[in-house]
Order: C-alpha cells, then structure tokens, then sequence
C-alpha cells in the first residue's frame, strides 16, 4: 500500500512511525513532514492547507489510504473532498468534525442528549457575553473561542474584570482571529483530566490507552495553556470502572447523537476529560489524534494501526481486534524559549545522534539546512521512553534531555507528576 500522511508536526511524525511498522505498506509520503518524517517517508512540498493540492498529488500518484494529521484540514472538509474523488482518507466529514470546529456546536449537542459537561451559554454579541459575566457570582469562569485557535483559545478568568477583558481581547480585539466570532462562557471545573482516543466507524468503537496531558507551560501547572508540554500513558486515573461509566455516559451517547443528527462519526474521536466529585464531563472533543497525546499512545499500540484505519472508514471495526501493549510511555516536549508567545527560530540543535537507541524522537518543530537540523516552531521536539515502569520511563527520558541543546530551550521537569504522587 502507498499512504500519504498530511501534516508536519510530532503527531504525524509518530503516525508516520506506526504506520512504517505495517507489513502492508511499501511507500509513504508526508505533506509537508519535517526532517524526522524524512527517515521514514517521503516529504511532500504541499501545505496541509492545500486542498486541492494534496487531492492532485494522492490522485497522481494513486494513494491507497490518506490519513490527516491537523484539525483545520478536517475542519473544512478534505474528507468530503476526498471520498467524492474516489480517494480513501482517513478523518470525519465536515459536518461530523463541527464537534472540534464548533466549541458551541459540540457544548449544545451535548446538552441536548444529555451528555455531562460544564454548564455554559454561548454568544456571538460581546456586548450580551459582557452583560451575562457581570451577572455571574460564582468565579472562576471559563471562556473558549468557539472556532480553533490552535489549541490555545481557552481563557480561564477568576474575576468579573478578568472575564469582560477576555471578552474583549476574543470578540472585539480578534486575538484568535474569527475562531473568536463566536464564544462559549461555562463553569470552572476542578479535578484530573484524562485524554481517550476512540476510533469510531459511525456505530461501533475500539480505546487506544488512555493518556494525560501537560497544557501549562511551568511546572507545577504554572503559567499559560500552551498545545501540550508533555503527555503519559496509561493514565492511573483511568480504571476500568471509570472507563466503563465512561463508555456508558459519554463515549456511546456521543456516537449515538451523532448519527441521530446525520452526521455519523467516522475517525479518531478523542474526548477531554475531566474527572469531578459529580463524575467525569466532557470539557472537549477533538476530531484527530492529540498532540502530544499521540507520543506516548501510538507506541503502546500492539496492533497494526493500518488495518484499523481501513476498519474504521469501512465500517467494520466490531470485526477488529485492538490491543495495548502493557508498560508505560512518557513524552517531554523541547520547547523554544518564549513560547507560548513569541519565540525565535532557526536555532541550531545539537545532540540528537547521542540519543540512547531505546528512546523515541518525534520531530514538531524542525527543519534541515546545510545539513543540519534548526528550531522552526515553538514545539520542537518530543523524547518519549517506553518502559513497565513509569518512574524507569521518566528518568530516561529526563537523563537523555541533557544530550539535546539549542538556545534558550525549554522543558517541564515534572511530566506524570500526578500519576508519581500518587
């Protein structure tokens, strides 16, 4: 088979990863990779955005199977694009992935199927938005641009001034672009967070190893939400018992209502969520692979994640065994000094060949000139370990970083601190 990946990030150097390990596959291509994909696959000079470009190049060169790595390709439709041409990709329609798209779309269907989650209101007038927070006694408040932002649109405000500035800076100021021409303004929820990936056929579904994020820049939680410091899996907090209620309040329910709004879901679904004193509720749902999640599920994976794909987008995947490997994996992001705002790139990267050869590195943020490899992103870099202890993973990892330099790089040093304390 001959796969073409789309994208240039750590995710899709990790799918490249995986699917390079199918004994079906015989070529892959990636648009537009970056210099770790360029050992497993071709890269491809198309932009991710490039629809009708990516669509020449898969007709042109007969693509067995596309799999999209980002959310705004999905957002506005490649998927539809695709399958009308005759191309297999895999990825949710357009109308199904207003579940990412629409942070208002998602937050009232899960309110009209009675599906657990923060208790919000919606508005596309800063002036109501301003009226309604001024109103509100109880802060902590949480407002989200409705569009995508990047994963960074997610404003937590602890006071009435805090929130009408939000307001303001998303609405009226543009800081996230038209992401913010719409926003959702709902409660602060307190408790641990936990990343499922689902893959879903429209009807049935199979779990990937559930999976914990790091969004804030310093340790200890501290600072702004960035796209993700760091990542682990298994998460603890995920046990059976919680998965099963998991299954029966949010993850069946979700794919129900899909169907019952004709939009069926066919994809990675991936569910945030979050673990309160009421239960878990949903604080978001993505329509692909998380970033850095993806680092520490997909080399957990036993199973041949092609087949999946393929059962997935066919329609069979109660037919389809999904196994976990047993163990742990745990994933630092290398980020550029700034960021989440603004950094500088272009700076020389030193150490990778000194790597131990039992570590994963996932490239994000990269490119190659003269020969060498320079920072281009604020993620730059994920160091995954793999191990049957945690702990035996974290230390890995953190004893490797000390091989890698580049100006003004920045870590967190505490990733899987939850799942260590306890």
């Amino acid at each position: 088979m001959k796969i073409f990946v789309i994208g240039s990030g750590g995710r899709e150097h990790v799918l490249v990863w995986k699917i390079a390990q199918s004994p079906l596959v015989n070529k892959i291509y990636c648009a537009p990779g970056n210099p770790g994909i360029s050992e497993l696959a071709d890269n491809v000079n198309i932009a991710a955005s490039d629809l009708e470009g990516l669509q020449r190049f898969a007709k042109e060169k007969k693509i067995d199977l596309t799999v999209v790595g980002p959310e705004d390709p999905l957002v506005v439709g490649i998927v539809d694009q695709f399958t009308a041409s005759g191309l297999k990709i895999f990825g949710p329609t357009k109308a199904a992935a207003q579940l990412e798209g629409s942070k208002s779309f998602s937050k009232n269907l899960m309110k009209k199927y009675s599906i657990s989650t923060a208790e919000f209101e919606t508005f596309v007038l800063a002036k109501n938005a301003k009226n309604y927070v001024k109103q509100i006694n109880k802060f902590p408040v949480v407002i989200k641009a409705s569009g995508l932002a990047a994963g960074k649109g997610v404003l937590i405000c602890e006071n009435k001034s805090d929130a009408i500035i939000a307001i303001s800076s998303i609405m009226e100021n543009k800081k996230f672009g038209a992401a913010g021409n719409e926003i959702v303004i709902e409660e602060f929820l307190k408790g641990d967070e936990v990343s499922i990936f689902a893959l879903c056929d429209g009807k049935n579904f199979r779990l990937l190893s559930t999976s914990q994020d790091h969004k804030k820049v310093y340790d200890d939680d501290k600072g702004k939400n960035t796209g993700g410091m760091g990542a682990y899996a298994p998460a603890p907090i995920a046990t059976p018992e919680f998965m099963q209620l998991v299954e029966k309040q949010i993850i069946y329910p979700t794919i129900n209502a899909m169907i019952k709004e004709e939009k069926p879901y066919k994809g990675l679904l991936y569910f945030g969520i979050i673990v309160t004193e009421n239960g878990p509720k949903v604080l978001e749902y993505n329509c692909r692979f998380g970033d850095p999640e993806t680092e520490v599920v997909l080399p957990l994976l036993e199973s041949d994640l092609v087949p999946l794909m393929l059962a997935t987008i066919d329609g069979n995947l109660k037919e389809t065994d999904l196994i976990n490997k047993p163990g742990f994996a745990l994933d630092v992001v290398l980020t550029s000094g700034g960021y989440p705002d603004d950094y500088e790139k272009g700076k020389l990267i030193t150490g990778l060949e000194d790597i131990d050869k039992d570590l994963l590195v996932f490239h994000a943020g990269t490119k190659s000139a003269d020969n060498k490899i320079l920072t281009n992103g604020g993620r730059v870099l994920n160091i995954v370990g793999v191990d049957n202890d945690l702990l035996k993973a974290k230390n890995k990892v953190y004893e490797n970083i000390k091989k890698i330099n580049f100006d003004k790089m920045h870590y967190r040093k505490d990733i899987a601190y939850r799942a260590l304390n306890k």
